[in-house]
């Protein structure tokens, strides 16, 4: 262990706070919280740990604390530091998933949305529902059965759902605002639990409609009642009180935790969610982390009532959710709670083994490729390809690698300026040359290697400019294809040589994948370029005419043909100056003159 963090260590207090891990960049890793500092970071570089805490800790070459007055403080402060600095070991609820919410919107005609954004609008909010699908498929149903605005049309001007039934706001004789009132009445008591009503008057209209031969529209009533009894019926848990209410369970192992929310709406559990990630705090601390991030910083609608099991500080989450957090002891919500600790410890029993074993085979990958290479094991790798057709729209793309696996916040896409014409080594100049610039000058973290796709002469050029004039000296690797343009060789060192990897090993997959990568992200990014280009209007090529000029000729004129027959006096009549209207016509001119001359040729 270093010596200034045994020091550090020694000092810790024994009082609340967050302590931030950082690794030899400087660069925060990780950021925890406990009520006892000194336990808990110590806890880091002392004892047994299993393997994924121990890639954490040999990782941490520094740390930083922040006491607070309180748990709930410190709890706040981490989910503050971890937005802010986004540390890669901090992986809970990183995939940024947002429900999907059914919303009635509080406008004259109201409408009914899906939606995944939450805001204080004076909406009526529905859900959460995990499940677009049911989220779309509720929507349709109650599209069928309820009237509301589905257009943008002013009234009088109807639309095709008009005609349908389904939209009564473009008509004529728009609702009322109290026959709106009734409608939302309607929707919302669907929404609570009260679709039965709802059912049975759609039945009684159904059988009347038979009687009176009308089977058109019995059947349609036919179909409702049967979407009805799909989408509301698939209840699985119900409770008495018809509170809205969220029920936690969880279930650890090795470092790693599943959770399972379920949501109560009405009494009745509507979908649920499953979250597994690894974590390196204890796991009661670990799960309340989680909650207050799962409502504060996910904004997930909060409900009435949230369960947690035995052991969890249900008055820390309370006092910071201001909600009723409960734990139960008996009867149907300890029920409700112990099945869904049983289907966490499910679903981490079925997935934990893929799990610890992909983390195995990406690490000792990444721990191969550096001793081929004789380096540090690189955890951050960054790759650079350059794409072009015969020098025309040339660009370049670097991607990052992070842990073996893609960072894609991180990739970054070059247009070259200086190089003319197909040079493929004065491009990779300009873009290395142009990233770690950057690096250098915002402190950006350095990656522990850099791959070109290309051979020595790729490495070359981008050597000289790491070394020569910017005085970095970052490990090299170039990526040389077959005639299949598959990976071929990996070459590394000065001069550079073929390292001898084997073709079935995890490190060769690893940098396959590198390239693979890489090349399409550079050619995707070149295609784009030309896309933008064969569509772009030969009025875009012309200074002074920008979107809104361009828009106003074609509008006026129809094409780029008659724009180039028209007068100076014609252009002036519809607003662009003379200075331009000349630019416009002898630019056109001089393009018609030129394909000539390309013709005869």
């Amino acid at each position: 262990m270093k010596e200034a963090i045994e020091k550090k260590l020694a000092i810790l207090p024994m009082q609340p706070g967050c302590y931030l891990m950082k690794d030899k960049h400087g660069t925060i890793i990780y950021v925890g919280k406990s009520k006892k500092l000194r336990n808990r970071v110590r806890s880091y570089f002392r004892g047994a740990n299993d393997r994924k805490t121990q890639r954490l800790v040999q990782d941490i070459a520094d740390f930083e604390y922040m006491v607070t007055s309180s748990e709930i403080e410190a709890l706040i402060l981490e989910m503050n530091l971890i937005k802010k600095y986004d540390p890669k070991y901090n992986v809970m609820l990183k995939d940024d998933k947002s429900y999907p919410y059914l919303k009635i919107t509080s406008e004259r005609h109201p409408r009914l949305i899906v939606t995944r954004q939450l805001k204080k609008d004076k909406g009526k909010y529905f859900g959460p529902y995990p499940n677009v699908i049911a989220a779309r498929e509720t929507k349709k149903l109650l599209d069928r059965i309820y009237p509301l605005r589905k257009c943008n049309n002013p009234p009088g001007r109807p639309c095709l759902y008009y005609h349908m039934g389904q939209c009564l706001a473009c008509g004529k004789n728009p609702p009322s605002k109290e026959t709106y009132q009734q409608i939302v009445q309607e929707i919302t008591s669907f929404l609570h639990g009260g679709f039965k009503d709802i059912r049975n008057r759609l039945t009684r209209e159904m059988t009347e409609a038979s009687e009176v031969l009308n089977f058109e529209r019995a059947k349609e009533l036919r179909d409702t009642i049967q979407y009805i009894d799909a989408t509301m019926e698939q209840q699985k848990m119900a409770a008495n009180d018809l509170v809205n209410r969220d029920v936690f369970g969880y279930s650890y192992d090795k470092g790693w935790m599943c959770v399972q929310v379920f949501f109560i709406r009405q009494g009745k559990l509507i979908e649920r969610d499953v979250s597994i990630f690894p974590f390196y705090d204890n796991a009661e601390e670990a799960i309340v982390s989680f909650i207050a991030r799962f409502y504060l910083q996910e904004n997930h609608l909060k409900p009435k009532q949230v369960l947690v099991p035995i052991g969890i500080d249900d008055e820390i989450l309370e006092k910071l959710l201001e909600v009723n957090v409960h734990t139960p002891l008996r009867g149907r919500k300890k029920e409700m709670v112990e099945l869904a600790e049983k289907n966490a410890k499910i679903a981490l029993n079925e997935k934990f083994q893929l799990i610890e074993r992909d983390e195995e085979r990406t690490y000792q990958a990444m721990e191969d490729l550096g001793d081929y290479l004789n380096i540090e094991t690189p955890r951050r790798i960054e790759a650079f390809d350059n794409s072009n057709i015969q020098g025309t729209d040339p660009v370049s793309a670097m991607i990052v690698f992070e842990d073996g696996k893609p960072n894609k916040k991180e990739y970054r896409k070059y247009k070259i300026k200086d190089v003319k014409g197909p040079d493929d080594y004065e491009t990779m100049r300009e873009v290395i040359r142009r990233r770690y610039t950057r690096v250098l000058r915002e402190e950006l973290p350095l990656p522990d290697l850099i791959i070109v796709d290309g051979g020595k002469g790729q490495m070359t050029s981008a050597s000289d400019v790491l070394e020569n004039e910017l005085g970095l000296s970052i490990p090299l690797a170039g990526l040389a294809k077959d005639d299949r343009h598959k990976t071929s060789e990996l070459l590394y060192g000065e001069p550079p040589e073929v390292i001898p990897l084997k073709r079935q090993s995890q490190a060769f997959y690893l940098v396959q994948r590198i390239q693979d990568e890489v090349h399409r992200f550079a050619i995707t990014f070149h295609r784009q370029l030309r896309g933008k280009g064969l569509f772009q209007s030969e009025l875009d090529r012309i200074p002074g005419v920008g979107a809104k000029r361009r828009k106003l000729l074609l509008t006026h004129f129809k094409s780029v043909e008659e724009i180039k027959n028209a007068s100076l006096e014609d252009m002036r009549k519809i607003g662009i100056p003379k200075n331009i209207a000349t630019e416009v016509i002898g630019h056109l001119k001089k393009q018609e003159a030129e394909q000539n001359d390309r013709e005869i040729e």
